[in-house]
Protein backbone atom coordinates (compact mmCIF):
# COMPACT_ATOMS: atom_id res chain seq x y z
CA UNK A 1 0.00 0.00 0.00
CA UNK A 2 1.71 3.48 -0.98
CA UNK A 3 0.65 6.10 0.81
CA UNK A 4 0.85 9.59 0.19
CA UNK A 5 2.86 12.45 1.80
CA UNK A 6 -0.02 13.42 3.52
CA UNK A 7 -0.96 10.55 4.69
CA UNK A 8 2.18 9.87 6.40
CA UNK A 9 2.43 13.04 7.84
CA UNK A 10 -0.83 12.10 9.79
CA UNK A 11 0.54 8.82 10.66
CA UNK A 12 3.80 10.53 12.07
CA UNK A 13 1.61 12.91 13.87
CA UNK A 14 -0.71 10.47 15.28
CA UNK A 15 1.85 7.98 16.06
CA UNK A 16 3.56 11.31 18.39
CA UNK A 17 0.12 11.91 20.01
CA UNK A 18 0.23 7.90 21.19
CA UNK A 19 3.48 8.22 22.89
CA UNK A 20 2.15 11.25 24.34
CA UNK A 21 -0.46 9.52 25.81
CA UNK A 22 1.65 6.50 26.95
CA UNK A 23 3.88 8.67 29.00
CA UNK A 24 1.64 9.69 31.12
CA UNK A 25 1.80 6.35 32.97
CA UNK A 26 5.62 6.18 33.22
CA UNK A 27 6.52 4.37 35.84
CA UNK A 28 3.41 2.85 36.97
CA UNK A 29 2.81 0.31 33.89
CA UNK A 30 5.78 -2.37 34.61
CA UNK A 31 6.47 -4.96 33.85
CA UNK A 32 4.24 -3.84 30.80
CA UNK A 33 5.08 -1.84 28.59
CA UNK A 34 3.69 1.96 28.29
CA UNK A 35 1.43 1.90 25.05
CA UNK A 36 -1.17 4.87 23.35
CA UNK A 37 -3.76 4.48 20.93
CA UNK A 38 -5.31 7.22 19.10
CA UNK A 39 -8.46 6.04 16.81
CA UNK A 40 -9.58 8.38 14.01
CA UNK A 41 -12.28 8.78 11.37
CA UNK A 42 -12.16 8.13 7.64
CA UNK A 43 -11.99 12.03 7.35
CA UNK A 44 -8.38 11.91 9.91
CA UNK A 45 -10.83 12.81 12.87
CA UNK A 46 -9.49 11.68 16.29
CA UNK A 47 -12.69 10.16 17.85
CA UNK A 48 -11.58 8.00 20.69
CA UNK A 49 -7.69 7.78 22.55
CA UNK A 50 -6.47 5.39 24.92
CA UNK A 51 -3.50 4.46 27.54
CA UNK A 52 -2.28 1.45 29.64
CA UNK A 53 -2.61 2.51 33.07
CA UNK A 54 -1.04 -0.62 34.50
CA UNK A 55 -0.78 -4.53 35.05
CA UNK A 56 -4.53 -5.93 35.30
CA UNK A 57 -6.07 -2.76 33.87
CA UNK A 58 -7.19 -2.53 29.77
CA UNK A 59 -4.39 -2.04 26.97
CA UNK A 60 -4.57 1.07 24.97
CA UNK A 61 -6.41 -0.01 22.57
CA UNK A 62 -9.22 -2.22 24.51
CA UNK A 63 -9.15 1.39 26.74
CA UNK A 64 -9.63 3.46 23.11
CA UNK A 65 -11.95 1.38 21.35
CA UNK A 66 -14.09 0.92 24.52
CA UNK A 67 -15.23 4.73 24.08
CA UNK A 68 -16.92 3.81 20.91
CA UNK A 69 -18.29 0.56 22.58
CA UNK A 70 -15.89 -1.61 20.34
CA UNK A 71 -16.92 -0.79 17.49
CA UNK A 72 -14.95 1.45 14.97
CA UNK A 73 -15.86 0.55 10.82
CA UNK A 74 -14.10 1.77 8.87
CA UNK A 75 -11.88 4.13 11.41
CA UNK A 76 -7.91 3.57 11.28
CA UNK A 77 -6.28 3.22 14.42
CA UNK A 78 -3.04 3.78 15.95
CA UNK A 79 -0.70 2.11 18.43
CA UNK A 80 3.12 2.57 18.81
CA UNK A 81 3.51 -1.30 20.13
CA UNK A 82 1.82 -4.35 18.03
CA UNK A 83 -1.47 -5.78 19.63
CA UNK A 84 -0.87 -8.56 21.40
CA UNK A 85 -1.70 -11.99 20.69
CA UNK A 86 -1.37 -14.08 24.19
CA UNK A 87 -3.97 -14.24 27.42
CA UNK A 88 -2.10 -12.64 30.20
CA UNK A 89 -3.91 -10.89 33.15
CA UNK A 90 -5.99 -9.39 30.55
CA UNK A 91 -7.21 -10.76 26.92
CA UNK A 92 -5.31 -10.81 23.85
CA UNK A 93 -5.97 -7.56 21.53
CA UNK A 94 -5.39 -8.73 18.22
CA UNK A 95 -8.66 -10.46 17.90
CA UNK A 96 -10.57 -7.73 19.56
CA UNK A 97 -9.06 -4.80 16.95
CA UNK A 98 -9.85 -7.41 13.95
CA UNK A 99 -13.89 -7.59 15.09
CA UNK A 100 -14.10 -4.08 15.75
CA UNK A 101 -14.33 -3.26 12.10
CA UNK A 102 -10.94 -1.15 11.89
CA UNK A 103 -10.20 -0.55 7.97
CA UNK A 104 -6.24 0.27 8.63
CA UNK A 105 -4.02 -0.36 12.06
CA UNK A 106 -0.72 2.09 12.34
CA UNK A 107 1.70 0.79 14.07
CA UNK A 108 4.99 2.19 16.06
CA UNK A 109 7.22 -1.29 17.05
CA UNK A 110 6.63 -4.95 16.46
CA UNK A 111 6.25 -6.75 20.29
CA UNK A 112 9.92 -8.13 21.44
CA UNK A 113 8.90 -10.61 23.91
CA UNK A 114 8.53 -13.67 22.53
CA UNK A 115 5.59 -15.64 21.39
CA UNK A 116 3.79 -11.91 22.30
CA UNK A 117 3.61 -11.19 18.83
CA UNK A 118 1.47 -11.97 16.08
CA UNK A 119 -1.09 -9.34 16.15
CA UNK A 120 0.05 -7.60 12.40
CA UNK A 121 -0.41 -11.05 11.33
CA UNK A 122 -3.78 -11.95 12.93
CA UNK A 123 -5.38 -8.21 11.64
CA UNK A 124 -3.61 -9.18 7.88
CA UNK A 125 -5.37 -12.36 7.54
CA UNK A 126 -8.44 -10.53 8.25
CA UNK A 127 -7.99 -8.07 5.29
CA UNK A 128 -6.83 -5.33 7.85
CA UNK A 129 -4.60 -2.87 6.03
CA UNK A 130 -1.67 -2.53 8.68
CA UNK A 131 1.23 -0.22 8.23
CA UNK A 132 4.52 -0.50 10.69
CA UNK A 133 7.58 1.03 11.90
CA UNK A 134 5.95 4.55 12.06
CA UNK A 135 8.23 6.48 14.67
CA UNK A 136 10.21 3.16 15.47
CA UNK A 137 12.91 4.83 16.62
CA UNK A 138 10.70 6.83 19.03
CA UNK A 139 8.85 4.40 20.03
CA UNK A 140 11.99 2.01 20.76
CA UNK A 141 13.12 4.67 22.88
CA UNK A 142 9.93 5.24 25.10
CA UNK A 143 10.01 1.69 25.93
CA UNK A 144 13.68 1.35 26.46
CA UNK A 145 13.01 -0.33 29.62
CA UNK A 146 10.25 -3.07 28.08
CA UNK A 147 12.76 -3.83 25.19
CA UNK A 148 15.76 -4.62 27.11
CA UNK A 149 13.45 -6.77 29.23
CA UNK A 150 11.59 -8.48 26.84
CA UNK A 151 14.79 -9.16 24.93
CA UNK A 152 17.99 -9.35 27.22
CA UNK A 153 16.26 -10.82 30.43
CA UNK A 154 17.04 -7.90 32.47
CA UNK A 155 16.28 -4.80 33.59
CA UNK A 156 17.53 -1.26 31.78
CA UNK A 157 20.10 0.58 33.91
CA UNK A 158 20.40 4.07 33.56
CA UNK A 159 23.50 5.69 35.03
CA UNK A 160 23.00 9.14 36.92
CA UNK A 161 24.78 11.49 38.25
CA UNK A 162 25.04 15.21 39.41
CA UNK A 163 28.58 16.55 39.02
CA UNK A 164 30.94 19.63 38.22
CA UNK A 165 32.26 21.07 35.00
CA UNK A 166 34.97 18.85 35.70
CA UNK A 167 33.16 15.60 36.10
CA UNK A 168 33.63 15.65 40.44
CA UNK A 169 30.58 13.98 42.66
CA UNK A 170 32.63 15.94 45.79
CA UNK A 171 35.10 18.09 46.63
CA UNK A 172 38.93 16.46 47.81
CA UNK A 173 37.20 16.74 51.50
CA UNK A 174 34.28 14.43 50.82
CA UNK A 175 31.49 17.44 50.22
CA UNK A 176 28.84 16.53 48.07
CA UNK A 177 25.72 18.28 49.52
CA UNK A 178 24.51 20.13 46.73
CA UNK A 179 26.76 20.12 43.85
CA UNK A 180 23.35 20.94 41.81
CA UNK A 181 20.61 23.34 42.72
CA UNK A 182 16.88 22.37 43.39
CA UNK A 183 15.53 22.31 40.66
CA UNK A 184 17.98 19.74 39.47
CA UNK A 185 17.39 17.90 42.90
CA UNK A 186 13.91 18.35 42.17
CA UNK A 187 14.39 16.74 38.27
CA UNK A 188 15.74 13.77 39.99
CA UNK A 189 13.02 12.53 42.20
CA UNK A 190 10.27 12.84 39.49
CA UNK A 191 13.57 10.71 37.64
CA UNK A 192 12.49 7.94 41.07
CA UNK A 193 9.45 7.65 40.15
CA UNK A 194 9.86 6.92 36.89
CA UNK A 195 12.19 4.15 37.54
CA UNK A 196 10.95 0.60 39.17
CA UNK A 197 14.18 0.46 40.99
CA UNK A 198 17.19 3.07 42.31
CA UNK A 199 20.60 1.47 43.11
CA UNK A 200 23.56 3.03 45.16
CA UNK A 201 26.93 1.06 46.64
CA UNK A 202 27.33 1.09 50.35
CA UNK A 203 29.59 4.11 49.99
CA UNK A 204 26.96 6.16 48.98
CA UNK A 205 25.17 4.64 52.11
CA UNK A 206 27.73 5.30 54.52
CA UNK A 207 28.82 8.73 53.40
CA UNK A 208 25.02 10.28 52.55
CA UNK A 209 23.15 8.14 54.36
CA UNK A 210 20.20 8.45 51.98
CA UNK A 211 16.33 7.56 52.05
CA UNK A 212 16.43 7.19 48.23
CA UNK A 213 12.40 7.96 48.06
CA UNK A 214 10.65 9.92 45.03
CA UNK A 215 9.57 12.52 47.64
CA UNK A 216 6.62 13.35 45.32
CA UNK A 217 3.42 14.14 46.47
CA UNK A 218 1.43 11.29 45.37
CA UNK A 219 4.47 9.75 43.92
CA UNK A 220 5.34 5.88 44.44
CA UNK A 221 8.36 4.70 45.44
CA UNK A 222 10.85 3.22 43.57
CA UNK A 223 12.71 -0.29 45.23
CA UNK A 224 15.69 0.45 46.71
CA UNK A 225 18.77 -1.60 46.05
CA UNK A 226 22.75 -1.65 47.98
CA UNK A 227 25.70 -3.44 46.10
CA UNK A 228 26.85 -4.06 50.00
CA UNK A 229 29.56 -6.80 49.91
CA UNK A 230 30.56 -6.77 53.04
CA UNK A 231 27.04 -6.04 54.56
CA UNK A 232 28.36 -2.94 55.85
CA UNK A 233 24.59 -1.24 55.59
CA UNK A 234 23.71 0.06 59.40
CA UNK A 235 20.69 -1.38 60.90
CA UNK A 236 19.89 2.01 61.17
CA UNK A 237 20.16 3.78 58.09
CA UNK A 238 17.08 5.86 56.70
CA UNK A 239 16.45 3.59 53.78
CA UNK A 240 15.53 1.04 56.11
CA UNK A 241 13.30 3.27 58.46
CA UNK A 242 9.83 1.56 57.72
CA UNK A 243 8.29 5.06 57.36
CA UNK A 244 10.03 6.36 54.11
CA UNK A 245 8.23 2.76 52.64
CA UNK A 246 5.60 3.43 50.51
CA UNK A 247 3.57 1.74 47.94
CA UNK A 248 5.29 -0.14 45.32
CA UNK A 249 5.91 1.27 41.71
CA UNK A 250 3.23 -1.31 40.33
CA UNK A 251 1.22 -3.87 41.45
CA UNK A 252 3.34 -6.89 39.68
CA UNK A 253 5.93 -5.19 42.36
CA UNK A 254 3.92 -5.14 45.33
CA UNK A 255 5.46 -8.52 46.55
CA UNK A 256 8.66 -7.47 46.13
CA UNK A 257 10.64 -6.01 49.54
CA UNK A 258 11.13 -2.75 49.31
CA UNK A 259 14.86 -2.62 50.25
CA UNK A 260 17.22 -5.25 48.51
CA UNK A 261 21.00 -5.53 49.84
CA UNK A 262 22.98 -7.30 47.61
CA UNK A 263 26.14 -8.75 48.95
CA UNK A 264 28.48 -11.98 48.19
CA UNK A 265 28.63 -15.33 49.32
CA UNK A 266 30.71 -14.78 52.88
CA UNK A 267 28.89 -12.23 53.99
CA UNK A 268 28.37 -12.26 58.06
CA UNK A 269 25.22 -14.16 58.64
CA UNK A 270 24.92 -11.83 62.21
CA UNK A 271 24.67 -8.97 60.31
CA UNK A 272 22.75 -10.66 57.87
CA UNK A 273 20.12 -11.19 60.59
CA UNK A 274 19.71 -7.57 61.30
CA UNK A 275 19.22 -5.88 58.07
CA UNK A 276 16.25 -8.84 57.56
CA UNK A 277 15.23 -7.15 60.62
CA UNK A 278 14.75 -3.73 59.76
CA UNK A 279 12.87 -5.13 57.10
CA UNK A 280 15.59 -5.63 54.55
CA UNK A 281 15.78 -8.26 51.96
CA UNK A 282 19.36 -9.87 51.06
CA UNK A 283 20.16 -11.07 48.00
CA UNK A 284 23.45 -12.75 47.65
CA UNK A 285 25.34 -13.02 44.38
CA UNK A 286 28.45 -14.70 43.68
CA UNK A 287 32.24 -12.35 42.91
CA UNK A 288 32.44 -11.86 39.10
CA UNK A 289 36.38 -12.10 37.64
CA UNK A 290 37.85 -8.99 39.46
CA UNK A 291 36.39 -10.23 43.15
CA UNK A 292 33.63 -7.70 42.94
CA UNK A 293 30.03 -8.23 43.26
CA UNK A 294 28.65 -9.78 40.14
CA UNK A 295 26.07 -7.56 38.54
CA UNK A 296 25.61 -9.28 35.42
CA UNK A 297 24.01 -12.09 37.69
CA UNK A 298 22.05 -9.42 39.69
CA UNK A 299 20.85 -7.98 36.09
CA UNK A 300 19.50 -11.28 35.90
CA UNK A 301 17.80 -11.55 38.89
CA UNK A 302 16.34 -8.34 38.70
CA UNK A 303 14.62 -9.51 35.54
CA UNK A 304 13.30 -12.32 36.58
CA UNK A 305 11.62 -10.53 39.28
CA UNK A 306 9.80 -8.19 36.87
CA UNK A 307 11.84 -5.35 37.23
CA UNK A 308 12.52 -3.53 34.19
CA UNK A 309 14.15 -0.71 34.94
CA UNK A 310 16.83 0.35 37.44
CA UNK A 311 18.27 4.45 38.09
CA UNK A 312 22.37 4.08 39.56
CA UNK A 313 22.73 6.76 41.36
CA UNK A 314 26.19 5.45 42.08
CA UNK A 315 28.74 6.36 43.59
CA UNK A 316 32.13 5.83 40.93
CA UNK A 317 33.08 2.05 41.79
CA UNK A 318 29.79 1.19 40.87
CA UNK A 319 29.06 2.91 37.36
CA UNK A 320 32.19 2.09 36.60
CA UNK A 321 31.23 -1.62 36.87
CA UNK A 322 27.93 -1.32 35.36
CA UNK A 323 30.14 -0.11 32.48
CA UNK A 324 32.47 -2.55 32.20
CA UNK A 325 29.71 -5.30 32.25
CA UNK A 326 28.18 -3.33 29.47
CA UNK A 327 25.33 -2.63 31.78
CA UNK A 328 24.72 0.94 31.16
CA UNK A 329 21.92 1.53 29.12
CA UNK A 330 21.66 5.41 29.29
CA UNK A 331 23.03 8.50 31.11
CA UNK A 332 21.64 11.22 32.98
CA UNK A 333 24.14 13.90 34.20
CA UNK A 334 23.05 16.84 36.08
CA UNK A 335 26.22 18.98 35.64
CA UNK A 336 27.04 22.10 37.94
CA UNK A 337 28.75 25.18 36.60
CA UNK A 338 31.41 24.70 39.30
CA UNK A 339 35.06 23.29 39.30
CA UNK A 340 36.58 21.39 42.22
CA UNK A 341 39.88 20.13 40.88
CA UNK A 342 42.40 17.94 42.51
CA UNK A 343 41.66 14.39 43.03
CA UNK A 344 38.10 14.29 43.83
CA UNK A 345 36.43 11.30 43.58
CA UNK A 346 34.94 11.56 39.70
CA UNK A 347 31.42 9.96 39.12
CA UNK A 348 33.03 7.27 37.28
CA UNK A 349 35.58 5.19 39.40
CA UNK A 350 37.45 1.40 38.09
CA UNK A 351 40.88 1.30 36.66
CA UNK A 352 40.32 3.51 33.68
CA UNK A 353 40.84 2.58 30.01
CA UNK A 354 44.65 2.98 28.18
CA UNK A 355 43.44 4.03 24.82
CA UNK A 356 40.20 6.13 23.27
CA UNK A 357 39.44 3.11 21.24
CA UNK A 358 38.21 1.34 23.90
CA UNK A 359 36.16 3.88 25.75
CA UNK A 360 32.19 3.59 26.10
CA UNK A 361 30.58 5.24 24.02
CA UNK A 362 27.53 6.78 24.02
CA UNK A 363 25.07 9.00 21.75
CA UNK A 364 23.37 12.31 23.04
CA UNK A 365 19.43 11.84 23.42
CA UNK A 366 17.48 14.51 24.25
CA UNK A 367 17.81 18.38 23.69
CA UNK A 368 19.88 19.66 26.84
CA UNK A 369 17.83 21.06 29.66
CA UNK A 370 18.10 24.05 31.63
CA UNK A 371 17.51 23.50 35.22
CA UNK A 372 18.29 26.77 36.97
CA UNK A 373 21.66 27.31 37.09
CA UNK A 374 22.52 23.34 36.18
CA UNK A 375 22.26 21.40 32.69
CA UNK A 376 21.01 18.12 32.31
CA UNK A 377 22.27 15.45 29.48
CA UNK A 378 20.73 12.55 28.53
CA UNK A 379 22.92 10.10 26.55
CA UNK A 380 22.17 6.56 25.14
CA UNK A 381 24.53 3.42 25.30
CA UNK A 382 25.65 3.81 20.87
CA UNK A 383 25.22 -0.46 19.94
CA UNK A 384 28.07 -2.59 19.99
CA UNK A 385 28.78 -3.68 16.29
CA UNK A 386 28.13 -7.43 16.31
CA UNK A 387 31.47 -9.40 16.26
CA UNK A 388 33.33 -7.47 18.34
Amino acid sequence: MKLSAELRERDRVQMARCLELAERYRGRTSPNPIVGCVIVDRAGKVIAEGAHAGPGTPHAEIAALAKLKHKAKGATLYVNLEPCTHQGRTPPCAPVVRDSGVARVVIGMEDPVPGHGGGTAVLKRAKVAVTSGVLREDCERANLPFVTWAREGRPAFTLKAAITLDGKIATVAGESQWITGEAARADVMRLRTTHDAVMVGIGTVLADDPQLTARVKGARDPIRIVLDGELRTPPMAKLLDPSTSRTSPSAALAKLPRVIIVTGTHAPTDREAALIARGADVWCVPDDDKGQLDVTALARMLGESGITSVLVEGGGEVHASLLDHQLADQLVLYVAPRIVGGPAKSWVGGAGLPVLASAHAFVFDDAVVRLGDDLRFTALARPVPEGT
